[in-house]
């Protein structure tokens, strides 16, 4: 099974194989200066409730600017494993609406992951492949051969952190179009969901009310996360059988 086939990387050279740690130190201190200056206050939901009358304004009188800088935000957001993600999907949808607010978050999280990821693989992937033990390798060719399918399921199943799988197809060397897809297809219904709630933040903030940010471990929308995660399953359990029955 080639490259192309199984949407890996190839191992290169181990030799060549170097540890890069600058750009993950850059991440770090980024995301502590952000945290000390205490920026990241301003990702909650009380914060958007007590901007959101100018935040509209804004959105409606700047719309196109609005939205590349929500998309700016959401991505830095993603890429330094900031808290506040949930928020900023549910303020997509209070401001630019369900449809637009999915895909602008949509967006700017797979951008932020995408960072993440060159990072990650710059940074620690190629050290690790290098000197992978048993567990690893054997982690890896289990992970190469349906590489999409699971993805889509770490991506659909809310319980797993999204920083881990970040890194993790990185570290296993997936390669970059692979993980994008993945990315794209297994956030797209969490965004939805989360701007469908957001968009009807209105009369939350009338009543003086606050949403569940756990809202999609509710059994009426974690089991259709389920549903698509097994779904997405379907091909690894087509080739099992196949190979099954292929056996003398």
């Amino acid at each position: 099974m080639n490259e192309r086939t199984t949407g890996v990387q190839g191992d290169g050279s181990a030799g060549r194989a170097r540890f890069r740690p600058w750009p993950l130190v850059l991440l770090a201190a980024f995301a502590l200066a952000l945290y000390l200056l205490g920026l990241t206050d301003y990702l909650s939901f009380e914060a958007l409730r007590r901007e959101r009358a100018l935040l509209l304004a804004w959105v409606e009188r700047y719309p196109v600017l609005s939205a590349c800088s929500f998309v700016l935000l959401y991505t830095v957001t993603t890429a330094l494993s900031l808290p506040g993600a949930a928020v900023l999907t549910l303020a997509g949808g209070f401001l630019f609406g369900v449809v637009a607010g999915a895909i602008y978050a949509t967006i700017g999280a797979t951008a932020g992951a995408v960072l993440v990821f060159l990072i990650a693989r710059s940074a620690l992937g190629e050290p690790l492949r290098a000197r992978a033990g048993p567990w690893l390798t054997r982690m890896r060719e289990g992970f190469n051969r349906n590489c999409l399918s699971y993805l889509l399921v770490l991506r659909l199943v809310p319980i797993f952190p999204f920083w881990l799988v970040n890194l993790v197809p990185a570290m296993l060397g997936m390669r970059l179009s692979t993980y994008t897809l993945g990315t794209v297809l297994g956030i797209i219904p969490g965004c939805i969901v989360y701007t469908s709630v957001g968009a009807g933040l209105g009369a939350v903030f009338d009543a003086g009310g606050e949403p569940d940010l756990a809202l999609v471990l509710q059994p009426s929308i974690l089991l259709p996360l389920l549903g698509l995660a097994l779904l997405s399953l379907a091909p690894v359990l087509y080739r099992h059988l196949r190979r099954r029955g292929a056996a003398p």
